[in-house]
């Protein structure tokens, strides 16, 4: 009896996994966003941003100050990697005007009063002004910029405890007691790609995985079809074998996808993939299971084809931000970080930077492939939920029209009626 139904249950499984790759290369759609998608946005998201460091951003300098000090600071910024003074100007208009015809790309300011605070020894300002229709020239302003300051407030304490009457030695000892080096050993260059593209990468596999098969489940119930039905040729019945067979099509499809994501592209644009291969690669399989059945959960919530490309347009820029690669996940409010838990996403980036980009071994991405696989038994349950829930439905289609006729009755509505109404008739 046993062998009997593990036989029927292997035929049913088998059964589902070749009617669900039939169903999803039968779906222009489905392949389009599954092998055109899936395989061609990694390229374009590198191609964007190949060139992820920009050097000597031009920028105005308007100087009212017109003293040794910001003269002394216009000097050190111009020789900065990130910044070139393209152009002195007299006033804010010429700088502005400047900016407007593109070319410059940030103004610093110094004010008139800039040189007298200082040998007042009061605190001074100046102000910077960028273009922010990209986020590099943002970066390099900022980063250049706040590099002379840092070095400009302690060449002015030095300077101040001088006239104070202390010693060199003793003025930088008050100035820097503790000794440091600043090193940054995964993107000495700030690279703007190295951080983005790892995250990106790892939310294409989740994002196209999820529209594809909304997009499939969409499709099917506008066909009146169900997703979580059996095909009729099968003798069994049960969802155990629907949630494994439709989610091993997923699986084998997306393992070779992933793996051409995280391994394969990387290698074309030459990002450094500083983890061990096999480490990776579990964290890989770790992922797309979690995603597997992430998927399945929320894909049957899908009533419409259409619906899929608006999630798309409002959930990405979201993912991207819940990963914390942008901002600190430790600064974010309850609510979001709670949130951010329901994606595979957000662990499967973190871990996937720990070990690819900053070089660490499996134990460093093992808090993320824990709570992967917490993610991957919830959402499991859950999509045995979902497809009993629609089994169950099918299976009482009748019996609850009888009922909501029924209530309508009593209510005083007229179905007919109202459906007349709608159709203009």
């Amino acid at each position: 009896m046993a062998n009997t139904f593990i036989k029927t249950w292997l035929r049913d499984w088998w059964g589902i996994f070749c009617h669900e790759l039939k169903q999803i290369f039968s779906d222009g759609g489905v392949l389009l966003i599954f092998f055109v998608a899936g395989l061609a946005y990694p390229l374009l998201y590198n191609v964007i941003y190949l060139n992820g460091i920009l050097s000597e951003t031009p920028v105005a300098v308007v100087d009212d100050a017109a003293c040794s000090d910001s003269r002394r600071f216009i000097r050190e910024i111009d020789a900065t990697r990130e910044i070139e003074v393209a152009a002195k100007c007299v006033n804010m208009e010429e700088a502005k005007r400047l900016m407007q015809e593109r070319k410059v790309n940030g103004i610093v300011y110094f004010p008139r009063e800039f040189g007298k605070r200082l040998a007042n020894g009061e605190t001074a300002t100046l102000s910077l002004y960028t273009d922010m229709s990209s986020f590099l020239y943002y970066k390099n302003a900022m980063i250049g910029t706040n590099f002379v300051m840092l070095h400009e407030v302690g060449q002015i304490q030095m300077e101040r405890y001088s006239m104070a009457g202390m010693t060199e030695q003793a003025a930088s000892q008050v100035i820097k007691p503790l000794g440091y080096e600043d090193n940054n050993p995964y993107n000495r260059a700030f690279d703007y790609s190295f951080f983005l593209i790892s995250a990106i990468l790892m939310i294409i596999i989740q994002q196209t995985l999820f529209y594809g098969m909304s997009l499939l489940v969409g499709t099917q119930r506008e066909k009146n079809h169900s997703f979580a039905s059996l095909p009729d040729k099968l003798q069994g019945n049960g969802v155990g074998r629907v949630v494994l067979g439709r989610g091993a099509a997923y699986w084998i499809l997306y393992l070779g996808i992933g793996m051409y994501i995280a391994f394969i592209v990387p290698a074309i644009f030459g990002i450094p993939q500083r983890g061990d291969f096999w480490n990776v690669l579990a964290l890989l399989v770790f992922f797309i299971t979690d995603c597997v059945f992430f998927s399945m959960t929320w894909s049957t919530f899908i009533t419409r084809r259409e619906s899929v490309f608006l999630l798309f347009l409002a959930m990405s820029p979201i993912l991207v931000f819940l990963t914390g690669c942008s901002w600190p996940t430790v600064a974010f409010p309850g609510f979001w970080k709670a949130f951010s838990y329901l994606f595979p996403s957000t662990f499967g980036v973190q871990g996937f930077i720990n070990l690819s980009t900053a070089g660490g071994d499996i134990s460093a991405a093992g808090k993320q492939m824990t709570f992967m696989v917490l993610q991957t038994i919830i959402y499991f349950f859950l999509s045995f939920v979902c497809i009993y829930a629609e089994n169950w439905v099918i299976r009482h289609k009748e019996q609850i029209h009888d009922r909501r006729d029924e209530l309508t009755r009593r209510i005083g509505i007229d179905r007919a009626e109202d459906a007349r109404i709608i159709k203009g008739n």
